[in-house]
């Protein structure tokens, strides 16, 4: 099975792991995909980037770290700051077969980061389980 995952948030492979009900890691090669989202429109619109690059490379990185610890076969990169974007891009090169998408809470989400995550299965035609969790 071929998953991708797409955080702004590192994820432990427990969270993964329950996110996929049932599922062998083992089995599974992931593809993380952490977009470039800044914390506040501001920053987005002063293009001010570099911080919210660094960031989304640490956190693909760690939550592949924690994947190939569990043995998945996972692999990171970085994406687009437009969450639906980085999921088009990572579909284009990763043929998923389930999407994870773990986001903040509306209360603690970032900018471009709430309002379009629920579109992702309806364009995408791949299953997806949104994981929301408090920051």
């Amino acid at each position: 099975m071929k998953v991708l995952v797409l955080a702004t948030d590192p994820v432990g492979a427990d969270d993964v792991r329950g996110a996929l009900t049932g599922e062998d890691l083992a089995q599974t090669e992931v593809l993380v995909v952490s977009p470039a989202v800044n914390e506040s429109p501001v920053a987005f619109w002063v293009s001010d980037s570099d911080e919210a690059i660094a960031e989304a490379e640490s956190v693909a990185r760690a939550t592949a770290d924690a994947l190939r610890d569990r043995a998945a076969r996972a692999t990171a990169t970085t994406g687009d700051s437009e969450p639906l974007v980085a999921l088009q891009d990572a579909l284009a090169t990763f043929p998923a077969d389930r999407i994870l998408v773990f986001a903040r809470d509306e209360e603690n989400a970032r900018y471009r980061e709430d309002d379009t995550l629920s579109e992702a299965e309806r364009r995408f035609g791949v299953p997806v389980t949104v994981v929301t969790r408090s920051a």
